[in-house]
Formats: structure tokens, C-alpha cells, sequence
């Protein structure tokens, strides 16, 4: 990297360019814009996801503070907040949400060979959703319940390399299951759900694609168990049966076998009941695929806690979503950069680094060494550790 370059620009430079401006004429994104660009949008609020300001007020200060460097770093027009917040309102989310696919294609590419906890010959994705409260009086659209507003961040997560491949946002009153309609199936692939995604015609769908499920069973299961396999205790596995469902209606929108494994967590002392419908993988790896889906969870604690999703800087749902899009390519584009630089530090560490050191003109690679040489101990928690690669 050319040591006359800030970091900022020096990060920017892993943007495919050419992506982005086709996202941008794909939706006419700069239609009559002489002066505040889409890219200028983006920059703006990269720069408010990567240093933590909290308003648009904020994000003018700071910005214009660094005036003489914002050419250089890509910015073609005249930072103001009520310019930022009419782009905000107006522009079309879809550009940021096109160019966040064209970025989970980039890190899926560069993460397809990382090493992984399970040996499975096929990808393994993890499903779930997390909640933002948001208030009712400001987001009246944000349905939820009678005195809350709030979205939902649907999110299917690649766990070779942690990399969120698909991302819905709703209203919080969409139920998740509903989600698995919209669900992009690849075939031979395995999806590990709780037990709230539990619909026997959806689940069937995504059988009749050739993909694997492996999610909890409710406790009210009505099933006919056809036959038995040899248990595991050693393992934890106390059951690992062949069923067929009983009751009228999941027989009908499941009428195929499915695999029942029950198994207890010696750690926890807690017994828990699989369904799937992939027979062929022994029963401690349906329950090791299960324990995997927990990862989605670290990445929504993760995602919540160090990008800024949880206040916004508009009010309306195109800039509710803009922001969200926005905060996953920033944390897509560090986890890029991370990979290509080599960087050893875990991606928290690495992203603190980045945010203190934005306008400083000097190489990343030669930033992040200097900087752990100052720590001694990198801090052990489980937060961090997901994303140690």
C-alpha cells in the first residue's frame, strides 16, 4: 500500500468500483445529482459505521474537520447533514443492498477453503433472525406490537468464514418462519434452524430442492417411530430413530421419513431432540451441526454491538435500510481486507485499529503490527474467538 494514503483509502481500495456504479445506474442512483453522488452517501456513512458517530450532526463535524483530506479519499461533493439526510430518504436501498451481494460473493470466494470445526464434504449454513427495537412514535411503519416498533434482520450465515449470504429486513411483525420461502436453497447443502423455523410443508420444500435440514424438535413431536439405529451414549445420544409424523397435517405436508436423534449435553445436563432428513451423517455430527448454530448468535451480538444498527439516521424504512446494508458492507469490506492483508489479529482488534487510525497516512499491514506489539494478551472471549480466523 502507498504509505501517502490514508487508511480510509487505503480500505476503500478492496470496493470493487465498477460493481458499485453499476448497483448505482441499475437503480439511477445519481439521477440528478450535481453534487452529493451516491458513493458520497456511501462514503459518508462507511466513515459514521467505522469511527461510531451517532448522528447526522456528527458525521458533518467530523468529516469537514478533515476537509483538505476528503478529495483524496474518494468524496466529490460538500458534506452537510440535511444533504446526507434527503440521500437517506430518497435514494434507492437497493443500490446498497446489491452492492452488500456483489461483497458476500467477494469474501465467500476468498473464505471457501478456510478450515472448519465439523468435516463435512458439503457447506453447512446457520438461520435465524435478530430484532432492533425501534421507537413506535418515530417509525410508525416499523409494526411490531401496540406500544413497540421494530425490524427484523433475517440472516443466513455461511459458517465456513462467518459471512451472511443472505439478509432479509422486515417489520418485526413477520413471523421468521415465513422467511424460509424466500430461503435461496443450494442443493446438497445443510441448513441448521431452532425449532421457531418448524413448518413441515417448508421443511418438505426445502427436501424437494435437495438440501438438509437439521433443526430442534418442539416437545409436543407427534411421530411413529419406524425403526432404530445403534446409540452412541459415550456421545451423548440416547435415541437415533427413523419416524414417520403422525398427525394429519404434518403427514401431510411431510409425508417422507425423517431422522430423529435425541441426545444430552453432558455440560449443560440438558436433553435435546433433533429432526432431519440427512441419514447418512452419524448422529454426534447432527448434534455437533446443531451446536454450529449458535455462531449466528455471536454474529448478531458482534453485529450489534461494535456497527451501528441499533440507532439510525433516518427515520424512514429506505433509510432504515440503507444504514443496515451499509454497516454489512463495512463489516464484509474489513473482513476482505482482512483476508487479502493477512491480517493475524481477530476482527474486533483489527476493526479498533482501523477506527482510531482512518486519516493516518501510513500502510495497514504496518499499523496492525505496530499496534499488537503493544498488547500483550489478546482479550479470550467468545465474541472475539469467532472471529479469529
Amino acid at each position: 500500500m502507498n504509505s501517502g494514503q490514508t487508511v480510509f483509502r487505503q480500505l476503500l481500495q478492496f470496493l470493487p468500483r465498477h460493481d458499485f456504479n453499476l448497483c448505482v445506474r441499475r437503480y439511477r442512483g445519481d439521477y440528478r445529482a450535481r453534487t452529493f453522488t451516491t458513493f458520497d452517501q456511501f462514503l459518508s456513512l462507511a466513515y459514521a459505521q467505522m469511527s461510531g458517530r451517532e448522528s447526522l450532526r456528527d458525521i458533518e463535524t467530523c468529516l469537514n474537520a478533515h476537509r483538505e483530506k476528503l478529495y483524496h479519499i474518494g468524496f466529490r461533493g460538500c458534506v452537510s447533514r440535511s444533504t446526507l439526510a434527503d440521500a437517506n430518504e430518497r435514494r434507492d436501498w437497493r443500490i446498497f443492498q446489491d452492492f452488500g451481494q456483489v461483497l458476500i460473493r467477494m469474501a465467500q470466494q476468498l473464505y471457501c477453503d478456510e478450515p472448519f470445526a465439523l468435516e463435512l464434504g458439503q457447506p453447512l449454513y446457520a438461520f435465524d433472525s435478530t430484532t432492533i427495537d425501534l421507537c413506535l412514535t418515530l417509525f410508525p411503519w416499523a409494526e411490531f406490537r401496540t406500544t413497540k416498533a421494530a425490524v427484523k434482520m433475517h440472516t443466513l450465515l455461511d459458517l465456513r468464514g462467518m459471512i451472511p449470504t443472505y439478509v432479509a429486513i422486515t417489520t418485526g411483525k413477520v413471523h421468521d418462519v415465513r422467511m424460509l420461502d424466500a430461503l435461496p436453497v443450494t442443493e446438497e447443502a445443510i441448513y441448521t434452524m431452532d425449532k421457531a423455523y418448524t413448518d413441515f410443508s417448508r421443511l418438505h420444500a426445502l427436501h424437494r430442492q435437495g438440501a438438509f435440514f437439521v433443526i430442534r424438535a418442539k416437545d409436543n413431536l407427534r411421530f411413529k417411530r419406524l425403526y432404530s439405529a445403534a446409540k452412541d451414549k459415550s456421545a451423548g445420544i440416547r435415541a437415533d430413530q427413523t419416524i414417520a409424523l403422525m398427525t394429519y397435517k404434518s403427514k401431510k405436508d411431510y409425508p417422507d421419513k425423517l431422522r430423529r436423534v435425541s441426545y444430552v449435553d453432558k455440560e449443560r445436563n440438558k436433553r435435546l431432540v433433533f429432526l432431519t432428513n440427512n441419514f447418512s451423517i452419524p448422529a454426534p455430527t447432527v448434534a455437533d451441526i446443531y451446536k454450529q448454530r449458535w455462531q449466528v448468535e455471536l454474529f448478531f451480538k458482534w453485529v450489534k454491538g461494535h456497527l451501528r444498527i441499533k440507532s439510525f439516521y433516518g427515520t424512514s424504512i429506505n433509510a432504515v435500510k440503507s444504514q443496515i446494508w451499509i454497516a454489512l458492507s463495512i463489516y464484509l469490506l474489513v473482513v476482505i481486507a482482512k483476508k487479502k492483508l493477512g491480517i493475524p489479529c481477530p476482527l474486533y482488534t483489527f476493526l479498533q485499529i482501523l477506527e482510531v487510525n482512518l486519516f493516518e497516512k501510513k500502510p495497514i499491514s504496518s499499523l496492525v503490527a505496530d499496534a499488537l506489539k503493544h498488547i500483550q494478551d489478546l482479550p479470550d472471549d467468545n465474541q472475539l474467538n469467532l472471529f479469529s480466523y
